[in-house]
């Protein structure tokens, strides 16, 4: 199976997210590089954020939620990098809804072998609002896609979030 190359938009192009401009205004990234079905961000979308360190009575939340979006077709949109967004992503790719994987890095240079399928049937999306030269995720590249996520989702979801760190600072960006 070949894969297509991938494509950048900008705004003013008809494909760009309107919510971009509207929730993040001129901190809006000056592009998106994107791999897989761009109509999916037209869809109503599930933001899911968990901290890395997280207890097994959130983990079984999680992973109970991921099943339910699964059912339900929801699209869900995550950088999908902690262990529990991990697990989910797994979850979701078992069934037929849409995916937006969202790597704090450019994107990935070989998709993973779990991915191809998805990408080829139209229900994946993998993007990035990062140049190539962002090899490696970092605190602050997460924290800029995190952001993006924000602003492209209809709806957020924490599956758990730890005290004072990034994903308290983010709910309380989120919910002010």
């Amino acid at each position: 199976m070949k894969e297509l190359p991938p494509t950048c938009i900008k705004p003013g192009d008809v494909r760009w997210p309107r919510l971009l401009a509207e929730r993040l205004g001129t901190d809006a990234p000056p592009h998106l590089t994107t791999l897989g079905n761009l109509d999916l961000l037209a869809l109503p979308k599930t933001a899911l954020f968990c901290s890395a360190r997280c207890p097994g009575d959130a983990i079984l939340r999680a992973y109970d939620q991921a099943a339910k979006w699964r059912g339900e077709g929801r699209c869900v949109i995550s950088g999908f990098h902690s262990p529990v967004e991990k697990e989910c992503l797994r979850i979701l790719l078992r069934g037929q809804q849409p995916v937006i994987v969202c790597p704090a890095r450019a994107l990935p240079k070989r998709v993973p072998a779990e991915w191809k399928k998805p990408l080829a049937d139209g229900r994946l999306l993998i993007l990035s609002c990062f140049t190539a030269t962002h090899r490696r995720a970092t605190t602050k590249l997460a924290a800029r896609r995190n952001e993006l996520l924000v602003a492209l989702a209809d709806e957020v979801w924490f599956a758990h979030i730890t005290p004072g760190g990034q994903m308290e600072r983010l709910m309380k960006s989120v919910f002010v």
